[in-house]
């Protein structure tokens, strides 16, 4: 027996609940090679992760108003670059610029570098880049946290990492290119619509966890190590002993997940997964017997990066896909993120006529 991912209780509860008003989404939903800008009065905050996105009321050419959403980074991602709430409040006068949305959509991608206020002023994040590097390579091992080993492995992984260390936007990132798919594959990509990504509901699988910018925390627990993801506080196990599943029948977003060392090379081997997404664009992962991850983890010989690298196997493509990453020590304590709130989506559905396919597709 599959175990599925519990969507369906978690939308009839929200669903009792008062709706905010924006909703969230990913880079699928935008194109980057169709920029547009909007100036406009800020109606809506939503600040809250996936997404932070705000209200804009425009004027359009026709002189009617219209309401657009501008969707940005999480919340961690702005806080990083000295972002908060009150940067834009409501009643906000502002110039913005971005990706428009998919399909005609009255939706924005912002790009942080070009608010404008409509008062002069301009508003610059700091912090640098999405990829940027939050510390140096060669930080003061007394800036950083090492956690505690309890065993005797050939490095100290354990502590705070930050993972917008050589970071790239999880949609269209996976090598080869073009993407390999078997017949089977490309015609679930192609019946794939953006809106049956279960990440929206607040639910992340392993590789899209992989693939995030946010820090998380390595704790050496004896029998495994236990990281601790701050998208959300999902703490997930890689198990040292080579044990097998407690219930081999049973899948999860994070899968079953077992770690050695050889060498200087830590590598991770997970199976069990549930069906889902391996990135924003809707490449599907098969699950089950037909996917498998192997990762390898390569730490620099001063211990304060680390090149991530994960091979996907999976029935969809006739060759592995793989994804890379890397992770800087981070600083203390670690930094929280703020919970993620799937309502905003669930009113988005409700909308467009939508609810009721996504209830069933999750049943």
């Amino acid at each position: 027996m599959k175990c599925t991912v519990g969507i369906f209780p978690v939308i009839a509860t929200l669903m009792a609940s008062p709706l905010a008003n924006a909703h969230h989404s990913f880079a699928a939903e935008f194109d980057r090679n169709d920029p547009g800008q909007l100036e406009g009065v800020i109606t809506g905050v939503n600040w809250s992760n996936p997404h932070v996105s705000y209200e804009l009321e425009i004027v359009n050419d026709q002189g009617e108003s219209e309401s657009w959403e501008v969707q940005t980074f999480p919340t961690g991602g702005l806080i990083g670059r000295g972002w908060n709430r009150d940067i834009l409040p409501v009643g906000s006068r502002v110039s913005v610029s971005g990706s428009r949305g998919r399909n005609f959509t009255k939706k924005l991608y912002l790009d942080l570098d070009t608010v404008e206020l409509f008062d002069g002023g301009t508003w610059r994040p700091v912090g640098g880049s999405l990829g940027a590097d939050s510390n140096p390579a060669n930080a003061d091992a007394g800036d950083v946290d090492y956690g505690g080993q309890a065993d005797e492995y050939p490095i100290n992984i354990t502590g705070a990492w930050n993972n917008r260390h050589n970071f790239r936007v999880t949609v269209d990132d996976l090598d080869p290119k073009p993407t390999p798919f078997t017949d089977e594959g490309r015609a679930v990509h192609e019946a794939t619509e953006e809106w049956q990504d279960v990440y929206k509901f607040c639910v992340p699988n392993l590789p899209r966890l992989f693939g995030s910018p946010r820090r998380m925390e390595i704790v050496d627990a004896g029998d495994y190590y236990l990281m601790v993801f701050g998208a959300r506080d999902i703490a997930r196990r890689i198990f040292m002993d080579g044990r097998t599943p407690v219930a081999p029948d049973h899948l999860s977003t994070l899968g079953h997940s077992n770690g050695r060392w050889e060498g200087d090379t830590f590598i991770v081997e997970t199976t069990n997964l549930l069906p889902g997404w391996l990135d924003g664009s809707g490449l599907p992962m098969s699950g089950g017997d037909g996917t498998r991850l192997v990762e390898t983890y390569n730490i620099s010989e001063d211990g304060q990066t680390i090149d991530r690298e994960m091979v996907i196997h999976d029935d969809y493509y006739t060759e592995p896909l793989t994804r890379r990453r890397g992770s800087i020590r981070g600083d203390v304590p670690l930094y929280q993120d703020l919970p993620c709130n799937p309502v905003p989506f669930i009113e988005d559905l409700a909308e467009r006529g939508l609810l009721d396919d996504a209830l069933r597709m999750h049943q």
